[in-house]
Formats: structure tokens, sequence, C-alpha cells
């Protein structure tokens, strides 16, 4: 029975002109939205990842991850101009495939958006702090992690695990704080967050850019030698092209975030499929240039140093001779992260 029971797209769209949001989203909002969701820790520090497992043929494991997002969006951007709504998967699911279905959807976007939302913000939390203590006002420990995320007994609440490890109790305050600046600033409205938004997506492109326009430059081919040294793999072995793609498609996750935003959105039926796959195709590109300049300015082998690298990006950029605008680019990437967590909360809200 709950398999059975849908909700029509015509209740479903009389239902959303009851409780209408107000329409003031257009094509370049939502591209920006979906840019600020999509760009974030991934391209930053998955390069690293991406080379340990597949080498220079990691830039196969963009194509391929990138195309399955794309077959993904294109339908996203199908039912979201047919059912100009908030809901993004949930309500589609009502409407098509039952109740049962779309209560298990809902809940699981609630829980990825919410999942991710907290990760990001704890990784911004230990950029953060790590600025502070740089200069000298660093926040203590039981302030700048969670419980079991300290495996060193300092001060605090202790926690035994069941591996044996001891570890401290806390609460992240800054991951805390950012959550709740960006919570203010969409109860302030989705027409002023967009607007932070593209700020901050602005900045992600300016470093990206700027990484790109240096590196290409200096692209050895020899680099590039062997392009396949894992060969192509599978999905599961988490080696080679296909391992590498498996994990490069963190570095996609959120663009589905733009269909929550249709019933707030402009002539949804042709903004909706822009934003979808503008922001995607933007995505794909800069996604495959970095890598590129990745791979032939500073080679990516297995096990070189570039895979063992927490910031590929500034790496690649200080071993060409660029140290300044490295760590520049490793600032507007921790300055720019809030832009996920912000859509991840939006999106969180509109299901």
């Amino acid at each position: 029975m709950l398999f059975q029971r849908v909700k029509p797209l015509d209740k479903i769209l009389e239902t959303a002109e009851k409780n209408a949001l107000t329409r003031q989203l257009g094509a370049f909002d939502l591209t920006m939205l979906g840019i600020g969701a999509v760009i974030g820790t991934g391209i930053f520090v998955l390069t690293a990842v991406a080379a340990n497992k597949a080498g220079p043929g990691m830039m196969y494991s963009f194509v391929i991850a990138g195309i399955v997002c794309a077959l993904t969006a294109l339908m996203y951007s199908e039912i979201a101009a047919m059912v100009p709504v908030s809901g993004s998967a949930y309500t589609y699911s009502y409407a098509v495939l039952g109740e049962m279905v779309a209560w298990m959807v809902g809940w699981a976007l609630v829980l990825e958006y919410a999942v991710a939302a907290g990760a990001v913000a704890v990784g911004w939390s230990g950029y953060a702090n790590g600025f502070l203590v740089n200069h000298g006002i660093g926040l203590p420990e039981f302030l700048s992690s969670g419980p079991f995320w300290v495996e060193q007994l300092k001060d605090g609440a202790v926690v035994h695990m069941v591996d044996g490890v001891t570890h401290k109790g806390g609460f992240n305050l800054i991951a805390f704080l950012l959550s709740l600046l960006v919570t203010f600033l969409l109860v302030a409205g989705t027409s002023k967050s967009a607007k932070v938004t593209a700020l901050l997506v602005m900045i992600k492109i300016i470093a990206l850019t700027s990484f790109v326009a240096l590196t290409l430059p200096v692209v050895q081919h020899a680099n590039f030698e062997p392009m396949l040294p894992n060969g192509w793999g599978t999905p599961l072995s988490g080696v080679g092209v296909l391992g590498a793609a498996a994990s490069i498609f963190f570095a996609y996750v959120g663009f589905d975030a733009v269909s929550t935003a249709a019933e707030e959105t402009k002539n949804p039926n042709r903004n909706i499929p822009i934003g979808l796959i503008g922001s995607l195709g933007i995505c794909t590109i800069f996604y495959l240039l970095v890598s590129y300049g990745v791979v032939g300015a500073a080679g990516a082998q297995p096990g070189g140093e570039l895979s063992q690298s927490k910031e590929p990006l500034a790496f690649v950029l200080r071993a060409i001779g660029h140290p300044t605008i490295g760590d520049a680019v490793g600032w507007a990437a921790i300055i720019a992260l809030p832009s996920v967590v912000l859509m991840m909360i939006f999106g969180q809200t509109r299901i």
C-alpha cells in the first residue's frame, strides 16, 4: 500500500502554490549555487588521493566521474523542470514511486546534507584553528575537536574506545560557530545567501584559474609517462583509473542541491537545467585543467611526493617556484569552503 500511495503531480503543484516561496533566483544565481556546492575540499585535497591510485591516469578518472554525474544532472534537470517545487528527489519519488520510497529517499537526503555539512565544517575548523595557532591565539584541543578526534589525553573528558586508544572528549567550537553563521545567513533570505555564495565562488574560481595559468606553461610531457601505472582497475579495487574515479566522485557531490531551489527560481523550466548543467560543466572543465596542470607540472606517480601531500595544489605551485601564490591558493580554499556548508544546509531545509 505504501508503495502504491503516490501523490499526483497536480496535487504537488497545487500544494506548492499555496505555500509558494518567492521566485527570485535566475540562471546565474543557480549556477553559482551549484559551483559553490561542488567545488570544495574535493579538488583541493582529492588530487593527491587520485594521484596515489591512478597516477597521471587520474585525468581519465575525472572524465569518468564527470560523465556519471552528467547523466544524473540531466535526469535532475528534466524532472526539476517538470516539477518546479522544493523537495528534490523526495518529491520526485513521492510522485512516481510512492510514499515508502519517498520516505527513505527523503531521510537519505537529510543525512547526506547533514553529514556533508558537518564534515566540511570540521575540516574547515582545522584550517582555521591552525591559522589561529600560528598567531598565538589557538583554541585548546577540547574546544577545537570532537570527542573522538584526539588520540592523546591532555585535558577534558576521557573516552576509552574499543580499540584501546584513549580519546579526549570535547566540542568543536569553530565548526559550531561556522554552522551557526551560515544558518543565520540562510534565515536572512535566499537572495542574500546567493550573493554571498557568488562572492565565495569567485574566490575559488580566481584561485583555480591562477593555478591553471601558472602550471600550463611549465607542463612537461615526460611527467605523463607511464600514463596508467596501476592500469584501469575496478571501482571496488581502490587502485587504477576506476578506483580513483570512485574517490573523485566525491569532488562532484552537491550539484543536485540546485534542484532543491526550484520553488524559488524564476522561469524554472529554463533556469534549473541551465543551473545544473552549467555548474557541472564549469566544474568539470576546471577539474580537467587543474588535473592536467598538476600532472604536467609536478608529476603524479603513485608513491611520489605529490601523492603524499595534504595540500597538492599549493605543493605544485611551490615546486615550480611560486610559494607565495601557493599559500594564497591554500587560503582561498579555506576562505571559500563555507560556501559548501551553506549549500548543504540550504539543500537540507528544502527537502
